[in-house]
This record gives C-alpha cells, sequence and structure tokens, in this order.
C-alpha cells in the first residue's frame, strides 16, 4: 500500500501536502469521521482523493454540483486515476457502463449527486461492493443554518447509517459554529475529528464600490484582467442577460448562464468558459460552484449578495491556484431594498429571522469602513489583529472627517418630510432639487430645502447609507423603504453624539490596464515572453484533445515552468503540477518548447 505522501507526489505532482491536508487524511486513513472546513483552493478535493487511492475499495463523493463532477472526474482521469460520476446526466449505455465497472471493483472514486445516493436502490448496489470512504461536499447544504440550505439533502444522515462502518467526511467551504454542530448532528458524523483550516484567501483583493455607472465599472475591471477569465454574478436572470448583451456588444467574449436556459446551452456556456474560448460568465448565484477552475482571475458582484457565506463562496471562485486574483463588489442602495423585500416576502418566520441576519451582516460588510478582510473573517469568528494590505480600504483608505453637522442635516430633513420618504427623495430635498413632486408636498419651503447643496447627491446618499449603518436611521421595508429615525438619532440633533463619516471615493473615469498582469508581475521580462509562449503550447494541446487548458498544465505551473526552464525529464518532474502521467503525456512537448525559446534567445 502505498503512503499519502507517495500517492501524492506520484499522481498529482505535488511535492508536499498543503497545511492540514496530512492530518485530515491520517484520520480518514485511521478509519475515523471528519468535519472538513476548509477555504475554496485550500485543497479540500485532496483530503479524500488522495485517502481514496490509499484505501482498498471504492470512495463514494457526494455533491450537489452536477458539472463539477465532471471536471474533477476528468482531472483525475488525466492523473491516471480510474474514476467516474453518475448522475441525471448520463445515457442509460453509459450508466450501465459506470455501474458495471463499480461492481467489478474497477473504480477509485465514483461522484454522485445526492439524489442518486438517496436512491434505495442505487444504496442496495453499494452494499455489495468494498466501499472505501463516504465524502460528502458542500455540506453546509445540510442544515438550516447554511446559506444554501436544501431539506432533501438533510436526509443523507439516514443513508450514512447503513454505512456506519466506513469512515465519513463532511466538507465545506462556508460554515460559522453554528452550521457546524448543526451538520455533524444531522449527517450522524461519530466522535468526528473536526478541522477549521481558517478562511483566508491572502491572494484574493476585496474590493468595494458604489454602484454609479455599473456598466463602466465593470469594464474597468475587465481592462485590468485583459484576456483572462472572470465571473459577473447578478441576482436575476433579466439583469443577467442585459449585462450578457452589453458586454458582448462591446467587444468582450462574454454569455449568460441561468436556470431559465436550456440544459445544452448552459453545459456549452460552461465548456466554452473552461476551455478559455469565453472570457466572462455573466451568471447568478447557480454558476460556478461547479467549476474546478483554478484560474479565474477576477468575480465581480453586479449586485450585493443575499448572505456573507454566498459571498464568500462566490468570491472563492477566484484564485483557486492561489495567484493573485480579484473580487469586485458593486453597492447599490436600490439593491439592498430590493434584497431586503425579498426576505421579507418569506412565509417561514424562523427562514426570514434567518435570512434577515444574513443580510444585515453582509450590509454590514460592504458598508464597512474598516479593512474588508478583519470583517469577512471576524463574522467567521477568525480574528485578524492586523489590516490584510490586500483590499480597497487598505490599499485606498477613504478620507473620514467629523460628520456630524453632515448627520444633523439629513437626520432633520428626515424628520421635516415626515419619516414618509425614501433615500432619493430626501437626497434631492436636501440638494434644492425643485421637481414636481417637491412642489406638491410643498417640501421646498422646509428649513432644510438646499442645506445640503455643498454635497453631491452621490455623497448624501453614501452619508445616508452610512447613517443607517451606524444605528441613526432605520429603512421600513413593509413601507416602500421609507426613512425613519433611530432612538440614537435624538443624540445627534442635540449635538451629544459625534459622527463620524467617511468621504466616497470619486470613480476612477478611465480603465487603467494592469501592465504586466499580477499573475506574472514578478516574472522578468524574458519569462513573461516564455510564459505567453507556454500558454500557446498548452492552447494548442488542449484544444487537440479536447479538454479545458487547465488540465494540461495550471498557470502555476507554467509560471514555475517558465522560471525554472527544465531540460530534461527529471527536473520537469520537480515542477509543481507535474506527475509520472503528466510527464509521460506532455513532458516532451514542453521541453522542446523551452529548448526552442531558449535557442531564439541565445
Amino acid at each position: 500500500m502505498k503512503s499519502p505522501l507517495q500517492v501524492l507526489k506520484s499522481v498529482f505532482g505535488y511535492p508536499a501536502f498543503r497545511p492540514y491536508q496530512e492530518e485530515i487524511i491520517s484520520e480518514v486513513v485511521a478509519g475515523k469521521d471528519t468535519f472538513v472546513l476548509m477555504p475554496t483552493g485550500g485543497g479540500k478535493s485532496l483530503c479524500y482523493q488522495v485517502p481514496a487511492l490509499v484505501l482498498e475499495g471504492t470512495a463514494v463523493v457526494v455533491s450537489p454540483l452536477i458539472s463539477l463532477m465532471k471536471d474533477q472526474v476528468d482531472a483525475l482521469v488525466a492523473n491516471g486515476v480510474s474514476a467516474a460520476y453518475y448522475n441525471s446526466t448520463l445515457g442509460e449505455t453509459e450508466a450501465r457502463r459506470v455501474l458495471a465497472r463499480l461492481h467489478n471493483g474497477e473504480l477509485d472514486l465514483v461522484y454522485v449527486s445526492p439524489e442518486r445516493l438517496m436512491n434505495d436502490r442505487f444504496v442496495d448496489r453499494l452494499q455489495g461492493i468494498t466501499i472505501s470512504m463516504l465524502a460528502i461536499d458542500e455540506a453546509h447544504c445540510v442544515s438550516q443554518w447554511g446559506h444554501d440550505f436544501r431539506p432533501d439533502y438533510a436526509r443523507l444522515g439516514a443513508v450514512r447509517e447503513q454505512f456506519a462502518h466506513v469512515p465519513t467526511m463532511a466538507l465545506t467551504a462556508t460554515a460559522d459554529e453554528q452550521t457546524r454542530q448543526d451538520v455533524v448532528r444531522q449527517l450522524r458524523l461519530r466522535e468526528p475529528t473536526i478541522v477549521v483550516a481558517g478562511f483566508d484567501r491572502p491572494n484574493i483583493e476585496y474590493k468595494v464600490s458604489d454602484k454609479t455607472n455599473p456598466i463602466g465599472q465593470l469594464e474597468q475591471v475587465l481592462a485590468r484582467h485583459e484576456g483572462e477569465s472572470g465571473i459577473v454574478y447578478a441576482l436575476s436572470r433579466k439583469r443577467v442577460e442585459e449585462v450578457a448583451r452589453k458586454l458582448e456588444e462591446k467587444g468582450h467574449r462574454a454569455a449568460p448562464y441561468h436556470a431559465g436556459l436550456e440544459s445544452d446551452v448552459r453545459r456549452e456556456v460552461h465548456e466554452r468558459f473552461v476551455r478559455d474560448e469565453l472570457d466572462v460568465v455573466v451568471a447568478t448565484v447557480a454558476f460556478g460552484m461547479g467549476i474546478d477552475k483554478p484560474d479565474i482571475r477576477f468575480v465581480v458582484h453586479y449586485d450585493i449578495p443575499k448572505s456573507i457565506e454566498g459571498y464568500y463562496q462566490e468570491t472563492g471562485r477566484a484564485g483557486r491556484d492561489g495567484l493573485p486574483s480579484e473580487a469586485h463588489l458593486l453597492l447599490g442602495y436600490q439593491d439592498v431594498i430590493t434584497a431586503r423585500s425579498l426576505v421579507e416576502n418569506g412565509t417561514d418566520p424562523t427562514q426570514k429571522r434567518i435570512d434577515n441576519h444574513k443580510l444585515n451582516a453582509m450590509v454590514g460588510f460592504a458598508e464597512s469602513l474598516g479593512c474588508r478582510r478583519q470583517v469577512l473573517l471576524g463574522y467567521f469568528g477568525e480574528q485578524r489583529h492586523e489590516p490584510c494590505g490586500n483590499c480597497d480600504i487598505c490599499k485606498d483608505p477613504p478620507d473620514r472627517f467629523d460628520g456630524s453637522v453632515a448627520a444633523q442635516k439629513a437626520l432633520s430633513c428626515v424628520y421635516r418630510v415626515g419619516q414618509n420618504f425614501g433615500v432619493k427623495y430626501v437626497v434631492d430635498v436636501l440638494r434644492g432639487m425643485n421637481h414636481e413632486q417637491i412642489q406638491r408636498f410643498g417640501h421646498q419651503q422646509l428649513s432644510t430645502w438646499g442645506v445640503g447643496k455643498e454635497y453631491s447627491a452621490q455623497q448624501w446618499t453614501s452619508f445616508i447609507r452610512q447613517l443607517i449603518h451606524q444605528g441613526h436611521l432605520v429603512q421600513d421595508i413593509a413601507n416602500y423603504a421609507v426613512l425613519k429615525l433611530a432612538p440614537s438619532a435624538r443624540e445627534v440633533l442635540k449635538g451629544d453624539a459625534a459622527v463620524e463619516l467617511a468621504m466616497p471615493r470619486k470613480a476612477t473615469r478611465s480603465a487603467k490596464k494592469r501592465k504586466p498582469a499580477a499573475v506574472i508581475a514578478e516574472l522578468s521580462e524574458g519569462e513573461q515572453l516564455l510564459f505567453a509562449e507556454l500558454r500557446q503550447v498548452r492552447s494548442q494541446l488542449a484544444q487537440a484533445q479536447g479538454v479545458p487548458p487547465y488540465m494540461v498544465f495550471g498557470d502555476k505551473t507554467l509560471k514555475q515552468m517558465a522560471q525554472n526552464k527544465p531540460r530534461n525529464e527529471s527536473s520537469f518532474l520537480e515542477l509543481s503540477g507535474v506527475g509520472k502521467s503528466k510527464l509521460l503525456k506532455y513532458g516532451a512537448v514542453f521541453i522542446e518548447a523551452l529548448a526552442e525559446f531558449q535557442g531564439e534567445l541565445e
């Protein structure tokens, strides 16, 4: 029996385990149940793939993400592993073939959807074969406290009971303490080893911008990442279609993705994206969770997500290879109102309370004036004592000032208009607008009409948003989101409490390209040229074999290749991500390309 480290080196081509992986794998090999919380890109998959190749029998991996199954199986097969998936996408002949391989003991891993595993006939089939382990991915779906709760998923606990002798692993990237405890209980894990590897993704730069010119702001992000892959998330299908169309009209290789499209269209978009035939996918939140594409360089939230868990998981699609990436949220005040309305329309009081709590936390993160990473990690119970240096607040701190007078003007105006109007109207009164609605109510006669002409509409909107966040104003969601004074407003109005505000940043008017791209910024000019050449070689190989480029080699391996310039098989095998199978498939081609490049320079 090979050791886990031998499997890691010979099959996957990695010289050493990442933090926590070896501990987790040792527990599984010893037959113990485990709960694993590890950030996206932290190496969760290897935590069950390695023991699956060490233990006797077949590992059953449960995942609700059908597209991810295909990507992971393709990647395993590319590394010489015997793996397959069994889900609703298979035709009758393919399904029978997978079952035959399963019963003949030919598979090291089989990926199944929860629905298949909960099928009594399939469970009966599994009773007759040797199961090495059971891995349940996206385990937060089991818990009502999880951001993506699926009632049917909770039934997995009953299935797990039928394989009581099999070590079971629950894995997730997003779960607070309450969710973690609930998952362990629902899945009936037995004295599990609980490993919380942390939530920090230091390679991701977190940014939040006020949504002023969203398409223009989105184009700025795309300009920074020209030729690189990214996902743009929007809350509605209509918004997805609209944004994708505008990007296509501006010449970007973009396409929409949402549940309303035909399945073959969604499949085509998915495949074009992983093959680098599309640069941008504009999608609802269903997209991206099932993509095992390591070189996504940016994720943009066109609308505010409904929870920090959802935001964290979606931004986690960026930079899974550990290279520099960007997560950019466009914060629109109307979007917050819409999200709150959707929550309030829920019928289950308990779920509504949970969803309100999560949305409030998300808005708090977006409106925070402190280090983004500190706020994000703090939500999950992980304390970071120093600012991260890799978010918009750390890199470009907002100008703060004593905003007590501005706050008094805003609060007084809300009071003078009878606490019966929303943000935009209050801002119009403050700035002395004289449109038909203001004239109809006679509000041009108010003492607060025009007292705020020194600030722009964008600045006043930001100030009011900050006053809501600080608890001096509240929105009456049940009454068209009108503004009302909170109890603390009295002290501000009387001058007994000071208010600190941040001046909103001015939107950058010209899109500045990142030269060179952050991924290769540390390479010399010659190494950058070589990296581009190696990407071309990779693209040609991938196209010829009908696989995504990253399944040949990831950017991280190409970057190391450009730096080390291996000249023979033994030095090529030392590269991270090169195992014996990939050495045989691709080694000669890349070694030749490297030699040719060197020859041209000499």
